[in-house]
C-alpha cells in the first residue's frame, strides 16, 4: 500500500521549564509555520521534517537564517537536499537585521533549547546556515552557542575572523559564485582558515545567482555528514564514503578534460581535505604535485592572478572616488561613472573567462558599495538630503533597473521644486521600462509636477494616455 505522502507525526514530550506536557502534531516532508516557542513567549519558528523522520534515534539539524522576512524561500531552497541526507530544518519568524546582534542570538538561543526539548535531535549535529546577511549571522552564532559543530554559509565568509578560536572549532563550509563579488573575499578567507588549521571547504559555482540549486546544498550538506562520520558522531558508512569519493572524483576528472585546471586543483583540495580522515590520499597528492606543474595550470594561474591584482586596483578607484564625489557632493563626476558603466560593459565580450567574471564582480562590488553609503547616510540623525540624492542617481547608473531610485529622486526634488532633475529622472525612468502609471501619479510632493504638461507629455510618450492632457501653447 502506498505510504500517504504527508505523515502525521505526533511527538508528545515533557518541555523543558513547563509541568504540562506539550502535544505536538507535524507532517512531514513540508514546512511548518509559526510554532510557539512556548506560552510565555510570543517569538514562533518554522520547522521542516524529512519525511524518512520517524522519532527514532537521532538527527542533524540545520538551523537556518534569513535577515529579511523570508525564510519560507531560504527553507524551501535547503528542503530537497535536507530530504536526500536526512537533516531536519528550523528556521525563526523573529530574526531581523532591526534588531541587535545580542537580541538575534538571544532568540536563536531560545529556538536552538525548544526544539532540543521537542524533537530527538543530535548534540553533536546542530548547524546553521543562510544567504548573505543571513550567512553572516549563522557564522557569529557558534562563537555564542557553542553547541553549533558547522555553518553553511552561502555568499559570505566568517563576519569576525577575531573571534575564531581553535580551541572551539566549528566546521565553515562557503558556497559563492565565481562572479559574486564577495568571490575574492572568500578565497583570502579560505586561505586565512587554512593557515589558522580551521575546519574549512569552499565550493565554488560558475556565475553569481545559483543559490537555488539543489547540488550546491546538497554537497554541503554531505560534507557535513562525512565529517561527522570521522568525528565518530555518526555511524561509520563505508558505502557512503566511497559512492561520494567516486563522484567527486569523476568532477574532477571532467574539469581536468575540459581543460578547466584552476577549478579542477580547487576541487582536488578540498576532495583531499574531505576525504583524508576516511581514506589513503597520497595518490591525491600526488595528482596535486603534478596538476601544479603542468604548463596549461600555470598559464590559467597566471592570468586569474592579474586578473585579481586588477581587480584590486579597480576597487580602490571606486571606492577613492566615491568618498570623494559624496563628500564634495560632485555632480559633475556621474559623467565618469557612466562611463566606468561602459567600460565594464566590454568585459562581457572578452575571450578570457577570468574577465568576463571579474566584470561581473565588480559590478556587483559597485553596487553594494553605493547600497553601503545609502545605508550610512540613512543612519545619521540628521540625513544629508544632497548626498543621499547624489547616491541614488548614482544608483540608477549602476543598476538601470533598480526603478525605486528614480522614483526616490523624481519625489524629492519635486519637494524642492527641481522640476528639471524631476522631468529628467522620469523620462530616463520610462526609457528603462517602468510601466506603473498608478505609482508616478501618486508619488510624494508631486501634486505641482504631475499637472505640467511636461510630465504628462513624458508619460503619454512612453506609456500613452497620460491622466492629464498636455496642454501646448502656440
Amino acid at each position: 500500500m502506498k505510504r500517504v505522502l504527508f505523515l502525521l507525526l505526533f511527538v508528545c514530550l515533557a518541555y523543558t521549564g513547563s509541568s504540562q506536557t506539550r502535544q505536538a502534531v507535524f507532517k512531514k516532508g513540508r514546512i511548518i509555520d509559526s510554532i510557539r516557542i512556548n506560552d510565555s513567549i510570543s517569538e514562533t519558528y518554522k520547522l521542516y521534517l524529512p519525511k524518512k523522520f520517524d522519532g527514532k534515534g537521532t538527527w542533524p539539524i540545520i538551523f537556518v537564517f534569513d535577515m529579511d522576512g523570508k525564510n519560507s524561500q531560504v527553507l524551501n531552497i535547503f528542503k530537497e537536499a535536507a530530504e536526500e541526507n536526512g537533516f531536519l530544518l528550523a528556521s525563526s519568524n523573529d530574526i531581523s537585521d532591526t534588531l541587535s546582534i545580542s537580541k538575534n542570538v538571544l532568540i536563536a538561543s531560545r529556538m536552538f533549547q525548544e526544539v532540543a526539548a521537542l524533537l530527538p535531535v543530535n548534540s553533536n549535529r546542530f548547524y546553521t546556515a543562510g544567504f548573505t546577511s543571513g550567512a553572516k549571522f549563522a557564522s557569529l552564532v557558534p562563537f555564542f552557542i557553542k553547541q553549533v559543530k558547522g555553518v553553511i554559509s552561502c555568499g559570505s565568509f566568517v563576519a569576525s575572523v577575531e573571534l575564531v578560536d581553535d580551541k572551539n572549532p566549528f566546521h565553515f563550509i562557503g558556497i559563492v559564485g565565481n562572479e559574486d563579488y564577495n568571490y575574492t573575499q572568500m578565497l583570502q578567507g579560505r586561505e586565512l582558515l587554512n593557515k589558522m588549521k580551521f575546519p574549512n571547504n569552499l565550493l565554488v559555482f560558475d556565475g553569481g545567482d545559483r543559490w537555488t540549486d539543489y547540488s550546491l546544498i546538497d554537497k554541503a550538506l554531505k560534507i557535513l555528514t562525512l565529517s561527522a562520520i570521522a568525528k565518530g558522531n555518526v555511524a561509520k558508512n563505508d558505502e557512503f564514503v566511497m559512492n561520494n569519493y567516486r563522484q567527486n572524483l569523476a568532477e574532477f576528472q571532467k574539469l581536468l578534460d575540459s581543460n578547466q585546471m584552476l577549478p579542477a586543483n580547487n576541487l582536488l583540495n578540498e576532495i583531499i581535505s574531505v576525504y583524508r580522515p576516511h581514506l589513503e590520499v597520497d595518490s591525491l597528492r600526488e595528482k596535486e604535485k603534478n596538476l601544479t606543474k603542468d604548463k596549461s595550470y600555470r598559464a590559467q594561474r597566471r592570468l586569474f592572478n592579474n586578473v585579481l591584482l586588477q581587480e584590486l586596483f579597480i576597487k580602490e578607484d571606486y571606492n577613492y572616488n566615491l568618498i570623494d564625489d559624496l563628500s564634495a557632493l560632485n555632480y559633475n563626476n556621474l559623467g565618469w561613472w557612466n562611463y566606468q558603466m561602459t567600460e565594464l560593459k566590454k568585459y562581457d565580450n572578452k575571450p578570457d573567462p577570468f574577465e568576463r567574471q571579474m566584470g561581473k564582480r565588480l559590478l556587483g562590488y559597485l553596487n553594494a558599495l553605493i547600497e553601503d553609503n545609502i545605508d550610512i547616510e540613512m543612519g545619521y540623525p540628521v540625513v544629508n538630503d544632497e548626498a543621499l540624492s547624489f547616491l541614488w542617481m548614482l544608483k540608477t547608473i549602476a543598476e538601470p533597473k533598480a526603478y525605486q531610485y528614480y522614483l526616490k529622486i523624481i519625489s524629492d526634488s519635486s519637494k524642492y521644486e527641481d522640476f528639471g532633475t524631476a522631468l529628467f529622472y522620469l523620462e530616463e525612468l520610462l526609457k528603462n521600462g517602468y510601466e506603473d502609471k498608478t505609482r508616478l501619479y501618486s508619488l510624494d510632493n508631486t501634486a505641482l509636477l504631475r499637472i505640467m504638461p511636461e510630465f504628462n507629455a513624458i508619460v503619454n510618450k512612453y506609456l500613452e494616455g497620460s491622466r492629464y492632457d498636455a496642454i501646448i501653447e502656440e
